[in-house]
């Protein structure tokens, strides 16, 4: 598949970047900087100039799938966390549309659907994730909207536990990244939800069970 990458500069979209092509995927990275596209020829992607808060429709054209891997980051405000985190996405998925393009894979969080669950400093961006995934599953996508808890940056294990509310954990994100290239082809997750953590069950056979 010839796969977008929204966010590809980020911890998780890199690892994403990186796992496309051994998944046997183009991948195509999404970055807002000029400076950033060398390092992504680098880890063999085509690197495409956007930015979520403006024109998209040329990142998105040609492609068969979306990754949305993109955040507004710890350090900026309110905001940005909406113009990023939610209303960037939703232009994300409406270009998506508009070129008839089916799969949409979000990255989102655990406890988006009910921010309460989640740490009081996240309370804002849970909830904006939260009306991201809200839009994405009202469209006519083959969406999968992942939530994993807390991210690290320890080595992938490979096995994960899924659901659609899990125990409050953590994940390493070489994991999210390879769940979420596996969630590209497995018709199981498509129009699905699911929280994850680390686990025992290998992540196909994980995804298999929704």
């Amino acid at each position: 598949m010839e796969v977008l990458v929204a966010g590809a500069n980020g911890k998780t979209g890199r690892l994403i970047v990186q796992n496309l092509e051994a998944a046997g995927h183009t991948a195509h990275a999404m970055v807002r900087k000029e400076e950033q596209k060398s390092e992504m020829e680098m880890m063999g992607a085509n690197p495409i100039l956007a930015d979520l808060e403006g024109d998209v429709g040329q990142a998105v054209k040609g492609k068969d799938a979306i990754i949305f891997a993109a955040g507004s980051g710890s350090s900026t405000g309110s905001d940005k966390t909406k113009s990023v985190d939610r209303d960037g996405a939703i232009n994300l998925m409406q270009a998506t549309e508009n070129f008839g393009i089916k799969k949409f894979v979000m990255l989102s969080a655990m406890a988006a659907d009910n921010p309460e669950r989640g740490p009081e400093e996240l309370k804002f961006y849970l909830q904006m994730k939260g009306e991201a995934d809200e839009y994405l599953r009202g469209t006519e996508l083959d969406y999968t909207i992942v939530r994993p808890g807390a991210l690290t940056d320890e080595e992938p294990t490979d096995n994960i536990q899924v659901g659609k509310e899990v125990e409050r954990g953590s994940v390493p994100r070489a994991d999210v990244a390879k769940t979420m290239i596996q969630c590209l082809e497995e018709q199981s997750v498509f129009h699905k939800t699911f929280e994850m953590v680390s686990g025992d069950t290998p992540i196909e056979e994980a995804l298999r069970s929704l």
